[in-house]
């Protein structure tokens, strides 16, 4: 039974995140019903990482098995046509036959991310549920000195979601690095694994230290306090992009 890799791009917007629920449209679902259209089978989907409602993908990653060895470019071809006849705002990239040993969660080696900032007065039409709108101008290098303190293995429980399923708030985080292109703030970060909604904590408590409520010293506090409520306040999913992943 081949083994497919599925390299998958989506606008998070209109979904309830990626995995399938009771009610409502998820990316997983979508890409199942996708699958089951063009080849009449019902496999699971599954995925490198979880989004949440609203978070897009530049390049996430997916696996499921057929029955049959369909040339590659069929299967995304297929996909693709499938899923623009639907309206849908997901695309799969790329399609690959990989080992039956391939798993796209658990051989992950490393996942990206990237948050996307617009920092300006005026608000940007252009940019709606693609990037947070932050109006008060942000100190990127006081964001990026700050950043540093949350390199390493670290609790993170402060950067924890309240409903986050991990079995340890212990996390490595390889890098993060804030950097401004005009007025385009980006936040780039690498680690094996996250917490749920870990990104997104980082992200809003960066942005503390940019305005200037928040120095590097009250960010490090709020990560030794293992507490939840010295977070700052969670970046909307809509800024945050599931990148790549490395095996």
């Amino acid at each position: 039974m081949p083994r497919y890799k599925l390299t998958v791009e989506y606008d998070g917007t209109p979904y309830l995140g990626w995995q399938i629920q009771v009610k409502g449209r998820t990316i997983q679902g979508v890409l199942e019903n996708a699958v089951f259209r063009f080849s009449g089978e019902k496999v699971r989907v599954n995925g490198s990482g979880r989004t949440d409602t609203g978070v897009h993908a530049i390049a996430q990653i997916a696996h499921l098995d057929l029955l049959r060895e369909w040339r590659t470019d069929v299967v995304r071809d297929a996909l693709n046509a499938y899923l623009k006849q639907a309206d849908e705002t997901i695309s799969v990239l790329a399609v690959e036959i990989v080992p039956e040993t391939f798993d796209a969660r658990f051989s992950a080696l490393k996942r990206h991310y990237l948050y996307r900032i617009i920092n300006r007065r005026p608000p940007a039409p252009l940019l709606a549920k693609r990037a947070w709108h932050v109006v008060k101008p942000l100190d990127v290098e006081a964001m990026n000195d700050a950043a540093g303190a949350l390199i390493g293995k670290h609790d993170f429980t402060t950067f924890r979601a309240a409903l986050c399923q991990a079995k340890s708030p212990l996390k490595t985080l390889e890098t993060l690095s804030v950097s401004r292109i005009g007025e385009d703030v980006y936040i780039c970060t690498s680690a094996r694994s996250y917490l749920h909604h870990q990104v997104r904590s980082m992200t809003g408590s960066l942005v503390e230290v940019g305005t200037g409520r928040w120095q590097k010293k009250d960010l490090v506090a709020a990560l030794e306090a293992r507490d939840r409520m010295h977070c700052g306040p969670n970046a909307p999913p809509y800024g945050l992009y599931f990148a790549s992943v490395d095996y």
